[in-house]
């Protein structure tokens, strides 16, 4: 779908910068929606200040490796990083690190800084992206500051996890979650005894339901995972401040030489919300990451932004959602046309199965799933249905399927299921 943004909104008086007069734009995060929303910025011919403030030591990174090369071994930390600071420095592009945004004057376009190296003070701007993006919610149970009990959102959790894992043992992962099940399929990889808790009663059972969330517990069963379903944490026990034992509700005292927390995300919007920002289950913008408040916009897992394609407000935790709200809202600031037709998109690697998903299914909706292909063998698209349109598909190892997949979603109107589940049936000859 393509938009117009309009006329851009009335800002600051404008500075000369670079050959060009624009305002500033200040991007508040260091993630991969930061990033990219600064890289689109200047593609599109922006000339004016680019500041992107990160509380993170580190430059702009990709996440996806942490849970998996990175986390297996397979890729060093380096990797990861999207530029160097050359890149950043060559396009004008300034970046603060380890500097954290304490709060946001929206009448005065103005930042409050907190960081490292003097570098506390204000900062004004012509526009604000905000990026903020989401952090692990955490057990509130006894025992929980213990060492030796993790999460995984940043690098150095990766590198903190590899280290804890190379040293063998018991490794209990907590929530089977994709992030869960990377953990575990790593933690299986160095030679660990893995367990894993979930309450409910399948891996990915929000996401996938039973029937496929079995196909992701007979994969880890056959590689030495042990679940517990309808298990939770009841405490953490631990000797000279260390975790020893996660003990369960059902009274269960498992060994843990490492715990794996990975019960799901929140969204930093705290910030938002103290500058009177809308918010609700993360920052409230329009298709084209615009918030309620003029001259400021929200991208990446922190915005909850209106989607044209599916006609309702969603807010996506994965990493395509860093890769593509940042360039919309970099194009809407610099006055071009925006073309918003994303769909949410994931991916994961698990031993040595991989799948791709996209589209959306709400919650509570009564779906039929279409099969593909071989679930038995794990060689299959699965597609789950209503009224004969389909909301979202899932390719296990299956490759080159995940455009037609996306087509198939933005569809209007019925396709013939009999078709769709036969794989001699290109998908694309099922397109209207």
């Amino acid at each position: 779908m393509s938009i117009s943004p309009g006329p851009r909104p009335a800002g600051p008086e404008r500075t000369a910068y670079g050959g060009g007069m624009t305002d500033s734009v200040v991007i508040v995060g260091g993630g991969l929606a930061a990033a990219r929303t600064a890289e689109t910025l200047r593609e599109e011919g922006f000339a004016g200040p680019v500041v992107i403030v990160g509380s993170e030591p580190h430059l702009p990174y990709d996440r996806p490796p942490l849970s998996k090369e990175v986390l297996q071994g397979g890729k060093e930390v380096a990797a990861v990083f999207l530029h160097d600071g050359d890149w950043y420095a060559e396009r004008d592009i300034e970046v603060r690190t380890s500097t954290t945004v304490t709060a946001i004057d929206t009448a005065a376009r103005s930042l409050t800084l907190s960081g490292d190296e003097g570098s506390d003070g204000e900062l004004s701007y012509g526009t604000l992206v905000l990026a903020t993006g989401s952090r692990p919610r955490v057990l509130d149970v006894p025992g929980a500051d213990l060492a030796g009990i993790h999460s995984l959102r940043t690098v150095d959790d990766s590198t903190a996890l590899r280290e804890a894992f190379a040293r063998g043992g018991d490794v209990v992962v907590v929530g089977a979650g994709w992030i869960g099940l990377e953990t575990a399929a790593a933690a299986v990889g160095a030679g660990c005894r893995v367990v894993v808790l979930e309450p409910q009663p399948t891996p990915l059972f929000g996401v996938l339901g039973p029937e496929l969330g079995s196909v992701f517990t007979r994969l880890h069963e056959e590689h030495g995972v042990t679940f517990r379903f309808g298990e939770g944490v009841e405490a953490f026990e631990g000797e000279d401040g260390r975790v020893t034992r996660v003990v369960t509700p059902s009274g269960a005292r498992l060994a843990a030489d490492t715990v794996v927390v990975g019960v799901g995300i929140l969204p930093n919007v705290e910030l938002a919300e103290a500058a009177g920002i809308d918010v609700d289950n993360g920052v409230v913008a329009d298709e084209l990451l615009r918030t309620s408040v003029e001259g400021v916009y929200a991208v990446g897992d922190v915005a909850r932004w209106f989607n044209p394609t599916l006609g309702y407000p969603l807010r996506v935790e994965h990493w395509a959602n860093a890769l593509n709200t940042g360039p919309i809202a970099a194009r809407a600031i610099a006055g071009s046309d925006v073309t918003n037709d994303l769909l949410p998109y994931f991916f994961s690697d698990q031993y040595g199965l991989g799948l791709e998903f996209s589209g959306d299914v709400p919650r509570d909706t009564a779906t039929e799933i279409v099969y593909r292909g071989d679930v038995a063998q794990r060689e299959f698209v699965a597609f789950w249905v209503v009224e004969g349109s389909v909301l979202a598909g899932l390719a296990v190892n299956v490759w080159d399927v995940i455009e037609d997949v996306k087509a198939l979603v933005r569809a209007p109107g019925p396709v013939d299921l009999v078709r769709l589940a036969d794989p001699r049936t290109p998908l694309a000859d099922l397109l209207p």
